[in-house]
């Protein structure tokens, strides 16, 4: 039988014998290493993410034999009936081996040039791959101005949404050209962030998280010779800690994996960490077997507003606090009132979506401030009957209100 043969017509379907399950982790493992069918429904809509350092076999430019193998792998899903969409990096690696520039420390603006050549580039090599399996690529550029706003996020939405009904396959990155904020370091962050602003955007069932490490280990691997691959991590905040920060050659690394895999799978996607240079990783890991490491799903489900909140579309500004705050808002369901805020990060308007983080660094929700920075500044540490009195107005008792707020998965 033809590997996920069992995956059936977009519209119209009977019901499948099912792989997947939230709780992936706990399946027994058949013949072969393969899992068990357990209740749930196969991943019919699938997001992969490939990285810098996959796509570039750890060189400065594209390796044509990784971009064949894994549109060869997407080529496969979709003509068996799954939707695929693509979150790549590499646009400005491949505009510079276009225009012959090596590799140094360049400018935002020189970045941002290479960007829009690489960017014409990486696309077509995408769209030809793929036409040989008779699919066609369509280019989605997205910024978080494009996003911050409801109303955009839902006009992307629904503009995926109806490519993968066409039968096409989104080859969707970060639109460096006008999104300096990426080439700086900021805005989605790496499209590691931006693939899990697509789950929760497009309601993806599976997540692949494509890099050059096999996946998520108790320890570093580089330092430590007895560390673990974990297959399952139920709780990606646990080892947020632990996880470094960014690499040298790509724009994340595996702090910022966890962070994807955390709010993918919050908003109800399962996710996958695992090596894109395992052979025929996409494939094996969309029928079931257990590669890398998973992160399920969050089981609770999420209604659309929260997974617009828990998309990321932020830039690191938030709010620290308090021990008692994040029990107030991680326990009891509470809003967060000004007494339980501790410093103020970044700058941001009233309106803004922010982070709050406890004191560990760590982000437990996200939310919509009622004040600005400047304002949530001048009011930390007060009572909120003291709001009036040190700004001349206000905006309600509540930085932010629960019922702008969506709660992350907290740390074991």
């Amino acid at each position: 039988m033809p590997l996920l043969s069992t995956f059936s017509p977009l519209r119209g379907a009977m019901p499948l014998p099912p792989i997947f399950s939230p709780l992936w982790g706990e399946m027994p493992k058949a013949e072969g290493g393969r899992l068990h069918p357990m209740t749930d429904p196969q991943p019919r809509r699938i997001i992969c993410k490939l990285g810098t350092n996959l796509l570039t076999s750890g060189t400065d430019r594209l390796d044509p034999a990784v971009l064949d193998e894994v549109v060869r792998q997407v080529a496969d899903l979709r003509q068996n009936g799954a939707q695929v969409a693509v979150v790549t990096s590499g646009a400005v690696t491949a505009g510079r081996a276009r225009v012959g520039v090596t590799r140094t420390r360049s400018s935002v603006g020189a970045r941002q040039a290479l960007a829009a050549i690489g960017q014409a580039q990486l696309v077509q090599r995408y769209d030809s791959l793929l036409q040989r399996y008779g699919l066609t690529a369509a280019q989605a550029l997205i910024t978080r101005g494009d996003v911050t706003e409801r109303r955009g996020y839902l006009n992307v939405r629904n503009t995926l949404l109806r490519l993968l009904q066409y039968g096409v396959v989104p080859i969707i990155n970060e639109n460096d050209v006008v999104a300096d904020e990426e080439l700086r370091g900021g805005a989605f962050g790496e499209n590691d962030a931006l693939s899990a602003l697509i789950a929760n955007l497009i309601d993806a069932d599976l997540l692949i998280l494509l890099s050059d490490v096999d996946g998520v280990y108790d320890k570093d691997p580089r330092t430590h010779q007895d560390a673990q691959l974990i297959e399952v991590l139920r709780n990606p905040a646990s080892m947020m800690q632990a996880a470094g920060d960014v690499d040298e050659r790509s724009r994340g690394g595996m702090r910022a994996k966890l962070e994807a895999a955390r709010r993918a799978s919050a908003g109800g996607t399962q996710v996958v960490i695992a090596s894109g240079h395992e052979a025929n990783v996409i494939s094996r890991i969309a029928g079931g077997e257990r590669l890398g490491t998973l992160v399920p799903a969050d089981s609770t489900i999420r209604d659309s507003r929260e997974r617009w909140l828990l998309a990321g579309l932020h830039n690191g500004e938030g709010i620290d606090l308090d021990q008692g705050a994040v029990a107030a808002l991680t326990r009891h369901g509470r809003s967060l009132l000004p007494a339980g805020i501790t410093n103020v990060r970044g700058q941001f308007e009233r309106g803004d979506i922010i982070q709050l983080y406890d004191q560990n660094d760590i982000p437990v929700a996200v939310g919509i401030s009622n004040y600005s920075s400047t304002e949530t500044a001048r009011i930390r540490g007060k009572k909120s009957s003291e709001i009036a009195t040190e700004l001349g107005y206000n905006y309600g008792s509540a930085v932010v209100h629960r019922n702008n707020l969506a709660l992350l998965p907290q740390p074991d």
